[in-house]
């Protein structure tokens, strides 16, 4: 079964920049369609963007802010995450999807995450 670990999360202060990486072991994550994720307090996990071979996503909250990406030679997807807000602030995971559109079909569980604190 695919294992994916996030990692890069932190304390950041408004308009700050973080990033995030979700690396696989022992398979290749060519091909696959990978989704960012996030989880607020007290709110429901929503799809902030996702990845396939050709096709890419986001959320409209942060278009234009966030930028994802993949360097198969590391076999790893990247969220890059700028002009941070408070309301960014959440747990971040990544999985692997069937379809990029919508960050939609999960295939597979959950990891741990990792903490994104946008604070001053």
């Amino acid at each position: 079964q695919l294992q994916l670990v996030e990692s890069g999360g932190g304390l950041v202060q408004p308009g700050g920049s973080l990033r995030l990486s979700c690396t696989a072991s022992a398979v290749f994550l060519n091909h696959y369609v990978i989704g960012w994720f996030r989880q607020a307090p007290g709110k429901e996990r929503e799809g902030v963007s996702c990845i396939g071979d050709l096709k890419t996503y986001y959320t409209d909250s942060v278009k234009g802010r966030f930028t994802i990406s993949r360097d198969n030679t590391k076999n790893t997807v990247y969220l890059q995450m700028n002009s941070l807000k408070s309301e960014d602030t959440g747990v971040y995971y990544c999985a692997r999807l069937r379809v990029v559109t919508g960050c939609r079909d999960l295939i597979g569980s959950w990891g741990q995450g990792t903490q994104v604190t946008v604070s001053s």
